[in-house]
């Protein structure tokens, strides 16, 4: 009976481990761009939703303290060191992490872009289509221009950096809704997201009597509305994201409208489809566009 009694309480407890080992959480980091922008924290807050609502998911966020290449390769790295077995990516720009990816790919982990994609593939991608979004920011500037009754002039674009995809993208949507129009666009500028050299950047175009101003992301747009505001001229700003700062500029009037994302759901159906593709099953490969609409003061 002693030996029974002993064989049947290992039995059970081989069972208890292998069981517990089957339910061991599945571990995903997310990798943004930087800890910056409220963009990234939103989507922060969506991959937490997902994970809770999961709860087979231990999960954490990496990201540099700015845009810098070198940071996030060591992020992706410190993940992959981690035992992520699932990063959410948003790729600073197309080429520098490729590497680093490879590696992690190598080490048996899943890459699911949220955001912005790296020449690299991803099993699954989650983000605005930027072009069209930036198409929607030009006829929005446009429209806006034409009820001011300034027909002509010139345009001034500021860019984060001329490498990340999203941003390329969306500069190129921009510039093609203004094709035939009588306007001129200046060269592009880059301030690097940061809100201080955007406004500079700003202050400087509205020298050179630009009648609009586009920014690419959310440091770009508050940094072009703060220059607006500061310069006290009639200059229409139109811009990307949504924050505390975009949302007051556009009440104030000196933006008048910003391409307002969904940055949350982007984390959120990252979270999901990594877990998914964890568990073995098929996710979408084409990337999902999370759609995107624009904030202006009659909808904030």
């Amino acid at each position: 009976m002693k030996k029974i009694s002993f064989a049947l309480a290992l039995m059970l407890t081989l069972g208890l481990l292998a069981s517990g080992a089957a339910a061991a959480p599945y571990k995903i980091t997310l990798i943004t761009m930087d800890q910056m922008d409220r963009h990234w924290v939103t989507v922060d807050e969506g991959a937490q939703r997902a994970a809770k609502e999961l709860g087979n998911v231990t999960y954490n966020w990496l990201a540099p303290d700015l845009k810098d290449d070198a940071k996030q390769i060591e992020c992706i790295n410190n993940a992959v060191a981690g035992g992520a077995q699932a990063i959410l990516l948003a790729a600073n720009g197309p080429d520098a992490v490729t590497a680093a990816l490879k590696d992690a790919v190598d080490a048996g982990v899943k890459i699911i872009y949220v955001d912005s994609t790296a020449n690299f593939p991803g099993l699954a991608t989650f983000m605005t289509n930027n072009e069209e979004a930036g198409v929607t920011a030009g006829k929005v500037m446009i429209d806006a221009l034409k009820e001011a009754g300034i027909t002509s002039g010139k345009i001034g674009i500021i860019n984060p950096n001329a490498a990340t995809v999203t941003n390329t993208l969306r500069e190129k949507g921009f510039r093609r809704a203004f094709e035939g129009s009588g306007y001129e666009f200046l060269e592009t500028q880059y301030g690097d997201g940061d809100v201080i050299k955007s406004k500079e950047i700003g202050a400087n175009f509205i020298t050179q009597g630009v009648v609009g101003i586009f920014g690419a992301n959310e440091g770009s747009t508050a940094g072009a509305g703060i220059a607006i505001q500061e310069s006290g001229e009639k200059v229409i700003g139109v811009g990307f994201d949504q924050s505390d700062a975009i949302r007051e500029l556009i009440k104030n009037g000196y933006l008048v409208g910003s391409m307002a994302q969904n940055p949350g759901v982007m984390g959120y159906e990252g979270m999901k489809a990594a877990v998914a593709i964890l568990e073995g099953k098929t996710v979408p490969s084409d990337p999902v566009d999370t759609g995107v609409s624009v904030l202006t003061k009659d909808n904030l």
